[in-house]
């Protein structure tokens, strides 16, 4: 018996026998087209499944196996973090399991295959910056925030990537992050990449002397980007070095201009505990709202820090 299919599932198979099904799939379709026959797909894929195919998929599928740390004090770090961070004027934000797709390759030059893409236009969170960043964008494309001083949000969230690291110590297949992004406008003289960047390095200087017990080191490093990275690198540590933090070292790394996700400047954040040494996290300077919104007035700072590794 011939399978019944609706209306329009009927239209787009019809249009898949004439033609280059990539080429139709990827330029032909539309949004709603493709979600149609994708679901259908998906949908007639699970009808076939028994309770044992779903155990062995369980079984083996690595997306999907619990993470190996203890949640309470996953979720008791989370709250101690987002408590400092709003103590410091950063807003927290709750963000969704998925971001749209392409959310980490249109503007952050990943490749999408390291990501998980899903249905209806959408991909799960591999970078929360990512998400937040298109948050941003959105308040000020709809005029919902006011430009006069800077827009600082931070989230705690369980990551996806899809690169398989095999057995590499400390590269896991979904982990917890606690990012923050910053955006504002340019000003002249570095003003928002100065005060931004080392609001961020505040945050995290209380993070891990309140919490650990234990000091930073700031590595700043110069990459391709700006009129002038080097100056723009000697101003911020410049900067950093007048507010005479307690318990951070900055120094200066070695330039990397053969990647262009950041821009102008990248840190990398050091920290020894209980005399373990960990590389916990980094950030640095993007364009995305410079493209998003179409203006090279646009500044915004991300960076993170990964959880998982000091629970374990």
């Amino acid at each position: 018996m011939e399978p019944e299919y609706s209306a329009d599932l009927e239209r787009i198979l019809k249009r898949l026998e004439k033609s280059d099904l990539i080429t139709l799939l990827t330029e032909q379709l539309s949004g709603s087209d493709l979600n149609t026959l994708l679901l259908k797909l998906f949908n007639e894929k699970a009808k076939q499944s028994s309770p044992n195919d779903l155990l062995k998929r369980y079984t083996e599928n690595r997306f999907v196996q619990p993470a190996k740390i203890e949640p309470i004090q996953l979720k008791q770090l989370e709250m101690d973090i987002l408590k400092i961070a709003v103590n410091q004027g950063v807003s927290p934000l709750q963000l969704s399991p998925v971001a749209p797709l392409g959310c980490a390759s249109a503007v952050g030059t990943v490749d999408q295959n390291k990501v998980i893409s899903a249905l209806r236009g959408t991909e799960v969170v591999s970078d929360a910056t990512n998400l937040i960043a298109l948050h941003i964008a959105d308040l000020i494309k709809s005029n919902k925030c006011s430009r006069e001083d800077f827009l600082r949000f931070c989230t705690t969230h369980r990551h996806v990537r899809a690169q398989y690291f095999g057995d590499s110590p400390g590269l896991l297949t979904h982990f917890h992050l606690y990012c923050m992004v910053s955006s504002g406008v340019d000003q002249g003289s570095y003003s928002f990449e100065k005060q931004s960047l080392w609001e961020h390095i505040e945050v995290y200087r209380t993070i891990f002397k309140s919490l650990f017990n234990s000091s930073i080191e700031v590595i700043v490093s110069e990459w391709d980007g700006y009129k002038d990275s080097a100056g723009l690198v000697s101003r911020v540590v410049e900067y950093g070095h007048g507010l005479q933090l307690d318990d951070v070292v900055i120094s200066i790394g070695n330039p990397k201009k053969e990647n262009q996700y950041y821009k102008g400047l990248q840190f990398t954040i050091k920290t020894v505990i209980e005399d373990r040494e960990y590389n916990i996290g980094d950030g640095g300077f993007v364009d995305w709202t410079q493209k998003m919104l179409g203006t090279k007035k646009e500044r915004l700072l991300i960076s993170a820090i990964g959880l998982d590794r000091l629970l374990v």
